[in-house]
């Protein structure tokens, strides 16, 4: 398994993307591409809401996208603007698939910073994001832990239950990593129940190339019968693996 390879990837000015090979589909009614779950769960989580008053802004970009990107900012907006609300080529969350900007329809919207203001619409997505796997992940608070500054219209898709426990705790992407490293499969997980569903999660540090291989097939979910379990893998980006167990109801 790669541990720059997941739904958990932490990326950022300290850890650049290192995947490729994304699953990509083009989200509907869009030329905009998106991680093949992650543009599932956005439609769903949209069609929750009144149509046509959000806009998808941005998904995935390419190396080269970014590179254009972070130069044509720094001409039109300089280096200190640039540095606090786009990142680094190679440190974008958006080369993965996983990240999302939206904005609020209107006649005219700032690709760089659209308007996703905390009330009507933009809120509820907000409230419900968590429930279809996104966090909001730059916040005010946690700008010296991300490195980036607020950015209200950015989502990025950790899937269920991460993005429960990280919103319920308050976390940033970077302490949820740091956080579940103390949790083991020695009988040692993190226990979680949300709703009826069960859940155990758990760190292991990357032992190199194979380490996985009888337990998982390409990072997919795969359901254990036998013991009414169902089990997803995700690297962090950093030094291992993130373990999933859903415990199915018998």
């Amino acid at each position: 398994m790669n541990k720059g390879k997941g739904s958990l990837i932490l990326v950022n000015g300290d850890h650049g993307y290192r995947g490729g090979e994304e699953d990509l589909v083009r989200f509907p009614g869009t030329e905009i591409l998106l991680e093949k779950e992650t543009a599932k769960r956005l439609h769903d989580l949209l069609s929750t809401l009144p149509e046509g008053e959000l806009v998808l802004v941005s998904g995935y970009r390419t190396f080269g996208e970014q590179v254009k990107i972070f130069e044509d900012s720094v001409k039109e907006n300089g280096m200190e603007f640039t540095k606090k609300y786009v990142a680094k080529p190679g440190c974008s969350e958006h080369q993965t698939g996983l990240a999302v900007d939206l904005g609020k329809a209107a006649e005219d919207i700032d690709f760089i910073c659209p308007s996703f203001p905390y009330e009507g619409v933009c809120q509820t997505f907000r409230e419900r994001a968590a429930d279809y796997g996104f966090v909001e992940r730059y916040e005010k608070d946690k700008e010296e832990i991300t490195g980036i500054s607020a950015e209200q219209w950015h989502f990025r898709y950790v899937g269920r239950p991460h993005a429960w426990i990280i919103k319920e705790k308050g976390f940033a992407l970077e302490e949820y990593i740091a956080y579940i490293r103390q949790f083991d499969d020695a009988g040692n997980p993190l226990r979680f129940r949300y709703f009826g569903n069960e859940y155990e999660i758990y760190f292991r540090p990357d032992k190199g190339k194979g380490a996985f291989e009888a337990e998982f097939k390409s990072g997919n979910p795969v359901f254990d019968a036998g013991k009414q379990q169902r089990l997803t893998i995700s690297g962090n980006n950093v030094d291992g693996f993130i373990i999933t167990r859903e415990i199915q109801p018998k």
